[in-house]
């Protein structure tokens, strides 16, 4: 191997790492384990995944082209803080695309799909009926999985990709501003939508994904709130 392979075999290498260490951070944010503001020093990532700062710098620029995370000049970079017109946005994204989603997947789902989203209605279950915010961060990206699902049956690989980073910037809306943790979806929702788009009901199933999608955003507190002063926060 001459020396440019090493440096294209080098440069592959961190390209992988960047991507993994992406992928782990993006995990950790969507389950809520990092919320919000939440700081991301390069050295203290890099450190904990054993790789220069370089590489680091690269997955936090993945994360903030999702939106996931924001870089400050002269600060670092920080898990994003969503304001409450931009958690709108998010919604309002979601009723535009997510109808078309499941009237492209309604016409295309199989048995076997179908199958597999009632697997997967299941694995909601058992993580609803179990205690512990490990239990909790499961039962969140299972609903968000369901989601994603049902645009993975749509056939439709841009819209796919679309709904990962739609999914993922709503789980850090919840986490910053859900209320009861009807983060989960509505369970009983996601089974009422799968029966209809069984049925073939591709009108009945998007009504339903509508109403969906304004029950998780009705659980949020967008309220605007006035900065207070240390001194009156704490007098409060």
């Amino acid at each position: 191997m001459n020396l440019i392979d090493k440096n294209l075999l080098l440069d592959q290498n961190q390209e992988d790492r960047a991507q993994s260490i992406r992928d782990s951070l993006r995990d950790a944010i969507i389950d809520r384990r990092l919320g919000p503001g939440s700081k991301l020093a390069e050295a203290e990532v890099g450190g904990l995944f054993d790789v220069s700062r370089t590489v680091v710098r690269s997955a936090l620029q993945m994360l903030a082209y999702e939106g996931l995370v924001r870089i400050e000049r002269n600060r670092g970079a920080f898990v994003s803080n969503p304001t409450p017109e931009e958690a709108r946005q998010v919604f309002d994204t979601r009723r535009l695309i997510e109808p078309g989603i499941v009237r492209a997947a309604t016409v295309r789902i199989s048995k076997a799909d179908i199958d597999d989203l009632r697997d997967h209605l299941t694995l909601e279950d058992r993580f609803m009926n179990e205690r512990g915010p490990a239990a909790r961060r499961a039962e969140i990206k299972a609903s968000g999985d369901f989601h994603l699902k049902i645009a993975r049956h749509s056939g439709n690989a841009i819209l796919e990709k679309f709904m990962d980073e739609l999914v993922a910037r709503s789980s850090l809306v919840i986490a910053l501003y859900g209320r009861t943790g009807v983060s989960r979806c509505g369970h009983s929702e996601h089974r009422d939508l799968l029966d209809a788009m069984e049925r073939g009901d591709a009108d009945r199933a998007c009504d339903l994904m509508l109403h969906h999608i304004d029950h998780i955003e009705a659980d949020l507190d967008l309220r605007e709130v006035a900065a207070m002063t240390l001194k009156d926060a704490l007098a409060t």
